[in-house]
Order: C-alpha cells, then sequence, then structure tokens
C-alpha cells in the first residue's frame, strides 16, 4: 500500500517588493507548522521521502515539521512550485516505489485539484471539507491499493483523512 501526505505549505506573509517564490511564512503559519508536525507524528504519520516546492514558505513549512518528524529524506522538485494538475502527477508517478510514504509540500490550487483527481472515495466529512477549501497548512492523507507510484490514476486513491490547523486544535484555518 502507498500512502501519499499533501500537505499544503502553512500561511504566509505578503512583504512588499518580495518576489512569489521568496514569501516567508507569517507568525500564524510558523505555529500552524509546528501543530501539524505535532499532529502528523501522534498519528504516526510520518514519510518515508519528502518532496517540496523550492519556495521558501514550503521550505520553512518542512524546517518546522522536520525536527519533530525525524530525520527523512527530502529533495526540492521546482515542478511543484505554481504547477498545474498535469505537471504533480508527472512529479507523482516518478517517485520511487520505495518510498510508500510520501510528504508533498507545496501550493494551491494544484494540491487541491490533485487531491480532488485522485480520491474515489473514503472519508466522506473530509472529502467534503476538501472540496469546500484546502486551507493553508492542511493534509490530505490518500492511500492507494497499488505497489508503485507509476499505477496511481483517477479515482484510484482513498481519503484517509483530512486535517487542518483548525482540526487540531491550533487555530483558524486560512
Amino acid at each position: 500500500m502507498l500512502r501519499l501526505l499533501l500537505l499544503r505549505h502553512a500561511k504566509a506573509a505578503w512583504p512588499s517588493g518580495i518576489r512569489d517564490v521568496d514569501r516567508p511564512l507569517a507568525p500564524r503559519g510558523r505555529e500552524a507548522s509546528v501543530a501539524m508536525g505535532n499532529y502528523m507524528k501522534r498519528e504516526c504519520l510520518a514519510p518515508d521521502l519528502v518532496i517540496l516546492s523550492p519556495a521558501r514558505r514550503t521550505q520553512e513549512t518542512w524546517e518546522l515539521v522536520q525536527p519533530i518528524l525525524g530525520e527523512v529524506p527530502s529533495r526540492l522538485d521546482g515542478r511543484i512550485y505554481e504547477a498545474p494538475l498535469a505537471r504533480l502527477l508527472t512529479v507523482l508517478r516518478e517517485i520511487e516505489p520505495e518510498a510508500q510514504t510520501v510528504l508533498m509540500i507545496g501550493h494551491n490550487p494544484g494540491f487541491e485539484d490533485l487531491a480532488s483527481f485522485l480520491i474515489g472515495e473514503g472519508d466522506m466529512d473530509g472529502i467534503l471539507r476538501l472540496g469546500h477549501k484546502y486551507p493553508t497548512a492542511g493534509l490530505a492523507v490518500v492511500d492507494f491499493l497499488h505497489e508503485s507510484w507509476d499505477q496511481v490514476k483517477r479515482k484510484s486513491g482513498r481519503l484517509e483523512r483530512f486535517a487542518t490547523p483548525k482540526s487540531v486544535g491550533a487555530g483558524e484555518d486560512d
């Protein structure tokens, strides 16, 4: 079984004169990152591999989650930044099969589109909430009955849960 953890980056600041790719986390985003990292640890949602966008806000999200989860191989993939569904699927399908649980940290609307494309069944409350809004620091946990990532296709996943900072008791969702 394969497990995909789709973590949208935490709330970012909008400093004047800064390119989008260089936007840092806002204080609230830093708090949400730690809260989601603690939630992942508590719920045994540790990945074998982390793939993240090169945007500063995704890297800062991981920098706050990583110490909580421990050492995990990670890599930046520029294709995730501002990625449409097709590009995210390409990245996902190229993951080596040895990585059974993968955490991707990226952006919307791509992550919401990817989750909607992949999820065919599962937690109905989570599916409804995810379809309504995929807030910053939102975490979709999607399971697949496949042996390799290149077998993942439309509606082949099961939403195991959809957690947000608010649902784990860490403030409001954005």
